[in-house]
């Protein structure tokens, strides 16, 4: 098979032992094209980021870095600009033609909880080379919310490749045309890009600013947290808003998204010349997202934006991102939004699953 793994072959590679865990692999762990990946009992505060390097093993590493480990066992909060490494309950050992690659959850990029794994030998983070037999960490640096964890809590995900499985952007018209990925006209250059909405319908909010002192959040407790204790609301009355250097914010793509269920799609930067800010800490979208035959008809991205040197002018349709698809190696056995816990199924503008709905 040639493109991004099913949940069907997933489950095959548990069985095969080429996805190994202990404890073991829990049905509600497999996506339609990825397996989420659980949190062990340990967390290792450490000095600064790090990837392991050619040749050396993470735990090499944390010999030099560590400063102090935390059980995690009966719950530990992991705080607010501090970085964190995590053993991850599942192991690897990939056929020598395959990879993987990782990101954080849609739940854990919209808490600013920047979430990366690495590997022994590892030279990049979230990407894991062909034929890699090892464990897998997590690093965890909570951005702008403190969090409370424990074992299992599943902040990011991994996804399996062989062989090339990108849309050139001839494929990616083809499929447009036939399959209208988004509404509207198509912006197809190095995949499809898509722009900030800052005139929704109805209203003159349009996205949500992080509040820089709070409260810790538990990962665990879903709809419980009032959204005016985190965050600002952001208005604007003229398709326009100013980013702040360092602040992190949630606002939503103009076009609605449509992944058909052949296909996957990835989130990624559009170009640094367009400005000085980040559009994406969780950025993998599931066949059947915002697909009519998953139940969607069409799903706006949620942007998840931190700006970075200067203050930046922000304009209605702007592109600050482009979607690279992905085709998969075979029909997936379940849908993104068809019969699986699916959170942002025909989402809007939306805060993380921990917040009550806005009124």
């Amino acid at each position: 098979m040639t493109g991004v793994c099913p949940n069907q072959k997933i489950e095959a590679m548990v069985v095969d032992g080429s996805i190994h865990a202990t404890p073991s692999i829990l049905p509600e762990q497999v996506q339609p094209a990825s397996l989420d990946l659980r949190l062990g009992t340990t967390a290792y505060r450490v000095r600064a980021s790090f990837l392991a390097g050619e040749g050396r093993t993470v735990s090499d590493r944390l010999d030099e870095f560590e400063m102090h480990r935390i059980d995690l066992s009966q719950g530990a909060v992991l705080e607010k600009g501090c970085v964190y490494l995590v053993p991850l309950m599942e192991s690897l050992a990939l056929p020598a033609d395959m990879s993987a690659v990782a990101n954080a959850k849609s739940s854990t990029g919209r808490l600013d909880l920047l979430t990366r794994t690495i590997t022994d030998s590892g030279t990049e983070f979230d990407r894991i080379p062909s034929g890699y037999t090892g464990p897998l960490f997590a690093e965890i640096c909570p951005r702008s919310f403190s969090v409370l964890v424990r074992p299992g809590m599943r902040l990011n995900q991994i996804r399996f490749r062989q062989g090339q499985a990108i849309l050139s952007d001839d494929e990616l018209t083809t499929l447009h045309r036939e399959a209208r990925l988004v509404d509207g006209d198509a912006v197809i250059q190095d995949g499809l890009g898509f722009s900030v909405d800052l005139q929704l319908p109805g209203t003159d909010l349009v996205g949500y600013r992080a509040k820089p002192h709070t409260g810790v959040i538990d990962l665990d407790r879903i709809g419980e947290y009032d959204p005016a204790d985190y965050w600002e609301e952001v208005r604007t009355r003229d398709g326009c808003i100013i980013l702040d250097p360092g602040a992190f914010y949630i606002l939503v793509s103009r076009e609605a998204v449509h992944i058909p269920p052949l296909f996957a799609a990835e989130m990624a930067p559009y170009l640094a010349m367009v400005g000085e800010f980040r559009v994406h800490y969780a950025g993998f979208f599931d066949p059947g997202f915002g697909h009519a035959e998953a139940g969607g008809e069409g799903s706006r991205g949620v942007l998840e934006v931190r700006c970075h040197e200067a203050p930046f002018v922000l304009e209605h349709g702007q592109v600050v991102g482009r979607l690279v698809y992905e085709r998969m190696a075979k029909m997936p056995t379940q849908l993104y939004g068809a019969g699986i816990a699916s959170n942002y199924q025909g989402q809007g503008l939306k805060l993380s699953k921990h917040f009550k709905t806005p009124t």
